[in-house]
């Protein structure tokens, strides 16, 4: 009888990578739902904000109360990198603690009973077998570990350290071992995913790795998150515009847009800079724009709220997420006078509201078009709706489309269509299938 593994990965789809190259070294394992059955139990954690620390400790924690007593439970990831110390003193619940460098270790961990903390942060490779989760044709690439950049909010550098580049070879060789395997749709990932190969002296690596990819037979689709102002180039910009391969897909956090705040946020941009970038991104035709903001960072006053929140309306995102400020320790904000927590939180709900109404007229703005589109399933609405995802939006961040007609054509699930978007109900497009593609 196969041992169980019960398996749940927190936070950013980079963690998820990682909890797939563990599902690699655990093949031998069937993976399981049911945690109160499983041999062994492994948490991926976050450790990004406060929100995110604590759904993660909560996680292990109630895994701990209903696993059965002979069980493995494994703390991994960014959470266990960040806390090592006082995590492995505090929680004697955890049987194995591991942090970011280990995951293709982790089977020896397991058979050993040995936590680890490598020295070196894990760097995606070709040679790791990953277990693709969630999908029959779209897979994350993670084409970089650790950050340069030095924003005053932001922790991730005090434990994933600075970046470090995978080659073009690696990324090369791990896609064409993907479509191989009939994958065709591709989200390159990584913290700063527009200094890629700045550390390997390349001066825009990222148009570079699009370049390889596009050579690449049997990719259909692509899209890079992730985009960071200083580093994003007009050149970047068109090479995604102009790529046949590369979905017109510009995800770039801009955090906030008065420049006072930029400057304490230590971002190295400034308003006039950030807006050139939007807008020339923007200019580019069936352009999708996604960004994220902070609400609440130390130095945020009314009037730049305020700023922020005219902007956001007016240039009308096609989507954008709000965060509540963290106030982390190791980060540069973390001394700095705090906004009102009751503040932040206001803030945070004005923005969301602009936030929706962007979605919506972003949704307004794909009635009567065209789109590509892959049928992923049923959908949960309904019985008779299947669930489509236009191939220019992200994997599960930016929504689906409900298919209400098929025109009677074969469904094949993971396959491509082309589909006609006729009706907008509340915030859910309906569309109709014209043909397989």
């Amino acid at each position: 009888m196969s041992k169980k593994l019960h398996l749940v990965s927190l936070g950013c789809t980079k963690n998820l990578v990682d909890s797939e190259v563990m599902l690699g070294r655990l093949r031998d394992y069937e993976v399981i739902d049911d945690a109160t059955i499983a041999d062994v139990i492994i948490v991926n954690t976050c450790g990004f904000i406060e929100a995110a620390k604590e759904e993660s400790i909560n996680t292990v924690l109630n895994l701990h109360q209903e696993r059965k007593e002979s069980s493995i439970l494994v703390m991994s990831g960014c959470l266990s990198e960040r806390y090592k110390e006082e995590l492995q003193e505090q929680m004697s619940e955890i049987d194995i603690f591991t942090g970011v460098g280990d995951y293709e270790k982790i089977d020896e961990l397991i058979a050993t009973r040995q936590s680890t903390f490598s020295p070196e942060v894990y760097l995606a490779s070709d040679t790791a077998e990953r277990v693709i989760t969630g999908s029959s044709y779209h897979a994350y690439i993670k084409i970089a570990e650790g950050c340069n950049q030095s924003c005053s909010f932001c922790a991730i550098p005090s434990f994933k350290g600075k970046l470090h580049s995978r080659s073009l070879i690696s990324i090369e060789k791990e896609v064409k071992s993907l479509v191989a395997k009939g994958y065709y749709d591709f989200s390159f990932i990584s913290q700063d995913s527009s200094s890629f190969g700045r550390d390997m002296k390349l001066a825009d690596g990222l148009v570079e790795l699009i370049k390889t990819i596009e050579a690449i037979k049997g990719v259909e689709s692509a899209r890079i998150l992730y985009l960071y102002p200083s580093t994003t180039s007009f050149a970047l910009i068109d090479a995604i515009s102009d790529s046949s391969t590369f979905e017109n897909y510009y995800d770039m956090p801009i955090q906030h847009i008065d420049d006072n705040v930029l400057k304490v946020m230590k971002r190295g941009f400034g308003e006039t800079k950030t807006m050139e970038l939007l807008n020339y991104m923007k200019s580019k035709p069936n352009s999708f724009v996604r960004t994220s903001v902070i609400a609440g960072h130390p130095g945020e006053d009314n009037q730049s709220f305020e700023k922020l929140c005219e902007f956001m309306k007016e240039f009308d995102f096609d989507r954008f997420n709000t965060f509540n400020f963290s106030n982390e320790e190791t980060t540069s904000a973390y001394s700095m006078e705090q906004v009102e927590q009751d503040i932040i939180n206001q803030r945070a709900d004005i923005l969301g509201e602009i936030a929706e109404s962007s979605t919506i007229n972003s949704l307004k703005n794909m009635l009567g078009k065209e789109l590509t589109v892959v049928i992923d399933g049923e959908s949960e609405e309904h019985e008779y709706l299947l669930s489509a995802r236009p191939l220019l939006w992200a994997v599960e961040i930016d929504g689906e489309i409900l298919i209400n007609d098929t025109s009677d054509l074969p469904i094949e699930y993971g396959k491509r269509y082309s589909a006609r978007v006729t009706q907008l109900a509340g915030t859910q497009l309906l569309a109709t299938l014209i043909k397989a593609l």
